[in-house]
């Protein structure tokens, strides 16, 4: 279940933003039936590979569709490279951490379906949607949530998405796996709210490693640290037990337990993983329709770094 959920749910999933299709204009499950019915196992296969070389690969690509979904839309425009002339969105400040890992993936991906089909939790997942016309940097301060982000700018962002609280605390869940640089909680170790004090909601010995990781200047900023300290590179429902026990990494994460709106759904979640899992996918599936680009809205590249023209 948690491989099918970091490969073939995320992989498989957003990758055919970049792939286009020869087909009518649409957006569904079966787009690539007629065009390229083995696409998704194409893209598996890649994902795989790239999974086995580098396990942060999937964690990598879910945060990358996250990025790309929230600004604009579910359009690719977050895999477009800057020019001299023009900063696009992958070279936003917000953006700076995303890993090289995740866009080889979606580019190998890109490569082994241009071969096979040129011109054009494991849940249905809709496929037609065009890539972007745009990518600005510009555009993505206030679209993406912030490390020290509040309950409020939350669900406040996500409303403004189209996605409701459920959304939001099963999409945190993204965090059972993956890694935060210490530029991500820093201010929970040494400076909660400018007080100069660390978090007092934090547990003192998960505070005590991290600064021995994250000095509170001129640290490696190399250094990755696990959302999930206990089953970091397995997708389960550990990351609402660890909320409960203090154990959550970046503020937005733990303050999802201190707010009673999130708070019954961190507890549900934790009791009931399949829920949880039923409810992510759920959630992946309305992120992916955010502002989908049809017809002369959007494109089909060749070339999933550039523009057609």
């Amino acid at each position: 279940m948690g491989f099918n959920i970091q490969i073939n749910v995320v992989l498989v999933i957003w990758f055919v933003v970049c792939v286009g299709s020869i087909d009518a204009d649409q957006f569904c499950v079966n787009f690539y039936s007629k065009s390229c019915p083995s696409v998704e196992a194409l893209v598996l296969g890649v994902a795989k590979q790239k999974f086995v070389e580098a396990p942060v690969s999937a964690p990598a690509t879910i945060r990358l569709f996250f990025h790309d979904c929230f600004v604009d839309g579910c359009d690719g425009s977050v895999l477009i490279s800057s020019t001299q002339k023009h900063l696009a969105e992958r070279d936003a400040a917000d953006n700076k951490n995303l890993a090289a890992d995740a866009f080889d993936t979606v580019n190998k991906a890109k490569a082994a379906v241009e071969a096979k089909c040129p011109g054009g939790p494991n849940y249905p997942v809709k496929k037609g949607r065009k890539d972007g016309k745009l990518s600005a940097a510009s555009r993505v301060t206030g679209n993406l949530p912030q490390a020290n982000y509040t309950v409020d700018q939350l669900l406040n962002l996500f409303a403004s998405k189209g996605l409701n609280r459920s959304d939001l605390v099963a999409l945190s869940g993204a965090h059972s796996i993956g890694f935060s640089h210490c530029d991500g909680f820093l201010d929970r170790l040494y400076n909660y709210h400018k007080t100069n004090k660390p978090d007092p909601s934090m547990d003192p010995k998960l505070l005590k490693a991290l600064r021995m990781s994250c000095p509170p200047m001129g640290g490696n900023t190399d250094i990755l640290s696990p959302f999930d300290v206990n089953t970091p590179f397995k997708f389960d429902s550990m990351y609402y037990n660890n909320l409960q026990l203090n154990l959550g990494l970046l503020g937005t994460d733990q303050a999802l337990m201190g707010d009673p709106r999130t708070k019954t759904l961190v507890q549900f979640y934790d009791k009931y993983g399949n829920n949880f899992f039923q409810d992510f996918s759920s959630a992946m599936d309305k992120m992916g329709s955010i502002a989908v680009k049809t017809g002369n809205q959007g494109e089909i590249r060749k070339d999933c770094t550039r523009f057609n023209a």
